[in-house]
């Protein structure tokens, strides 16, 4: 029996009519395959994903397979998005067997959930030399039935090999404070290292890191924006790769020209044709880059500015002010209108879909023609050969050619920072296609609640208020924190939440970790101490969840479910967003720069003790890590305002939010209460606000004004 209708999963939802008797990953499903003696074949993908959805109808939906399956195995099917362990853990399974990996991931266990065999998208017809979906069924039972201790010693292998600790975590107070604070490894080498292995790789024609397909590198992002406010001498070319890679990818169709958002990657080099999805994570990591570099741009002087810029190579441009705010204006634009629930509380993607009639169209919400753009601009144009004019003028500049018609349809593609003319003849049509857009059918929503993406979002719209001086950003950000607080938190965090509800699926280390630094960021923008305290008992709850025998784990020994075979070592490396380990040693660093605790500075010591490994193995997948390290090296600054509320302490904390230092810690207080922040502890209120800076426990004379401030900064 398919036991996927109750699910709250959208995706497990979509495959409830399978003829496939697909089974949640629990308890039960394992129990039956013990049962049965029967192995298990566990897929795993997401809502948003367009090649799940090809696989599932070519055969998931297929009868001949589903009787296949459900006589020879016990089928589970896994929301990646849910159980972030089960896919991390498997995935590297099925990249130690196959040699790649992707979703939809084919995993074949044994009943006790140890990979033997895996893959990903297998066709209904043998391709190329790959087999068809129901070959590799044929082969994996044949095997199990006629070789099963052969199976049974490759499974056990594996699980041994990827369960070995990847490193030790020092969690021991008396070795902690033997180091002195600040005297640590250097971390700066690694980084200008890993900077010259990035630079090594940019596609100097079409701007960003590698080939198709391409993704935002936003981990390597958020480092090379760290690099670029260090003030070395790597910092100008650290800004200029950051600000090439940006201005690719807001002049182009990965982001949504009319409606905002990034999609998740680019089939081709040169960002022009989107794989359509559009991921709450993506978004929320790329809102708190473009704020980032915003502030940097904001608080360099122009003649700095003038130089890296002209330093840059002439085919990609560097992604200007102005642009910038208007793409992050837009991305939060589209994230309140389009993935805001009910609560506060944000959806975890839009399908990569359209679904007209039954039949998927990958990215047809979002594709224009000629004629299409002729008839938006008839809106507008009493006269129809300007209307004509201006059609073709905005063609040209999004990449639409003048004889693609109906049926040759594509994304609004810039490809370069448009004119001043061009700027003008698309605001001036721009209306008119959100207009006919909106009569569109568009893709699916998954309403489920991620509580770690929701937080890296609490994090940026926190930070972006304050950057870019938006309130009402930051009254969403409070708004997403109440809702947090209140749903996903009852003494221990919840992953997942459906229509306010938590899902009964324990927290993971991204959760702990982002949901810290996050509301770390709306105590720092707030100045509000219940946002501090909560993030004390996350930051203790993580210690206690995730370092086990001075190991890093990916999840709790009592996550819900069957427990997870293999590796259960967090990944130092980062994927689409900062990897678990980075986040959480950042969540560390800040927290000792608010309390003082050696302790908590001494574990984020030690776990980023494998940096220079981890920077000359994968540079491009170690970023989180390595902003994780430049945090630390950069003190981090610990800046206290104290002062009455008014003009002159909102100038200082205005001038604070414009810093760059990686990591700094900013509480600012009344002087009245000065027990709940440590670094406010004793610090009283005197004649005119006060800005305290200090690093490495030593801190330099009180300032009273911004510029004596910036300069300290």
């Amino acid at each position: 029996m398919n036991r996927l209708a109750g699910e709250p999963s959208a995706y497990l939802r979509q495959h409830a009519h399978n003829p496939v008797a697909w089974q949640p990953f629990d308890e039960a499903a394992f129990a039956e395959a013990v049962a049965r003696d029967v192995p298990i074949f566990l897929s795993v993908g997401y809502a948003a994903c367009h090649w799940c959805h090809v696989m599932a109808g070519e055969s998931f939906e297929d009868p001949a397979i589903g009787v296949y399956l459900n006589q020879h195995f016990v089928s589970i099917k896994v929301d990646r998005e849910e159980r972030p362990d089960v896919d991390d853990t498997y995935m590297a399974a099925t990249q130690a067997l196959s040699g790649q990996g992707g979703w939809p991931m084919s995993v074949f266990l044994t009943p006790e959930g140890k990979a033997f065999y895996a893959g990903t998208y297998f066709p209904p017809q043998p391709v190329s030399g790959q087999p068809s979906f129901a070959q590799v069924l044929e082969a994996v039972e044949e095997a199990w039935r006629m070789r099963r201790d052969q199976v049974e010693e490759t499974a056990q292998s594996l699980a041994e090999t990827l369960a070995q600790p990847l490193w030790q975590v020092n969690t021991n107070v008396r070795d902690a404070v033997e180091l002195p604070t600040g005297q640590g490894p250097d971390w700066l080498g690694p980084g200008e290292k890993a900077l010259a292995a990035m630079a090594a790789a940019e596609d100097l024609r079409h701007g960003g890191l590698g080939q198709a397909p391409k993704f935002p590198p936003t981990p390597g992002l958020e480092f090379l924006l760290r690099l670029a406010a260090s003030g070395t001498q790597t910092a100008a070319q650290a800004r200029g790769l950051a600000g090439r890679t940006l201005g690719a990818m807001v002049h182009s169709a990965l982001f949504d020209q009319l409606g905002g958002g990034f999609a998740r990657y680019s089939v081709t080099a040169d960002w022009s044709e989107p794989h359509y999805e559009k991921m709450l994570y993506d978004n929320a990591g790329l809102l708190q880059v473009l704020v980032r570099w915003i502030r940097l741009l904001e608080s360099e002087p122009l003649e700095d500015q003038n130089s890296w810029v002209a330093a840059c190579p002439p085919s990609v441009a560097p992604l200007g002010g102005a642009a910038a705010r208007e793409a992050a204006t837009a991305t939060v634009h589209w994230l309140l209108t389009e993935l805001r629930l009910q609560g506060g509380a944000f959806a975890s993607s839009l399908d990569a879909d359209t679904v007209v009639s039954g039949v998927h169209h990958e990215g047809a919400s979002y594709q224009w023609n000629m004629t299409e753009l002729q008839d938006a601009a008839c809106e507008i144009e009493e006269n129809s050969a300007a209307a004509l004019d201006l059609a073709a003028a905005v063609g040209q500049a999004m990449g639409i050619s003048a004889d693609a018609g109906a049926g040759d349809s594509h994304p609004l593609h810039p490809g370069a920072p448009l004119t001043g003319r061009q700027q003008q003849q698309w605001q001036q049509l721009k209306p008119a296609l959100l207009r006919r857009r909106a009569t569109r059918i568009m893709p699916a929503r998954d309403d489920k609640v991620v509580a770690a993406w929701n937080a890296m979002l609490m994090r940026a719209l926190a930070e972006g208020a304050m950057v870019l001086e938006e309130p009402t950003w930051l009254v969403a950000a409070v708004e997403l924190g109440e809702y947090l607080h209140s749903v996903h938190w009852d003494g221990t965090l919840s992953r997942v939440s459906h229509d306010g509800v938590a899902r009964g699926i324990k927290g993971l280390l991204e959760d702990y970790a982002a949901c810290a630094n996050g509301f770390l960021t709306l105590y720092a923008a707030t100045g509000d101490t219940r946002w501090f305290e909560f993030s004390g008992e996350l930051v203790a709850a993580a210690e206690q969840e995730f370092i086990v025998d001075s190991v890093v784990f990916n999840q709790g020994a009592a996550s819900a479910g069957h427990p997870v075979q293999g590796s259960r070592c967090a990944d130092p490396f980062d994927n689409a967003t900062t990897g678990g380990v980075a986040l959480l040693a950042e969540a560390f660093t800040t927290w000792s720069a608010y309390t003082g605790s050696a302790r908590h500075r001494a574990m984020a010591e030690s776990m980023l003790a494998t940096v220079p490994e981890l920077a000359a193995r994968a540079p491009r997948s170690a970023g989180g890590m390595l902003g994780a390290a430049l945090a630390l090296a950069a003190g981090p600054l610990e800046l206290a305002i104290v002062g009455a509320p008014g003009e002159l302490r909102e100038a200082l904390i205005r001038q604070a939010w414009l810093s760059g230092s990686p990591g700094m810690a900013l509480a600012v207080g009344d002087g009245v209460d000065t027990q709940t922040v440590p670094l406010l502890a004793g610090r009283t209120a005197a004649s005119s606000p006060l800005a305290d800076v200090c690093r490495n426990m030593v801190c330099a004379r009180p300032v009273e004004s911004p510029e004596e401030l910036q300069q300290l900064l």
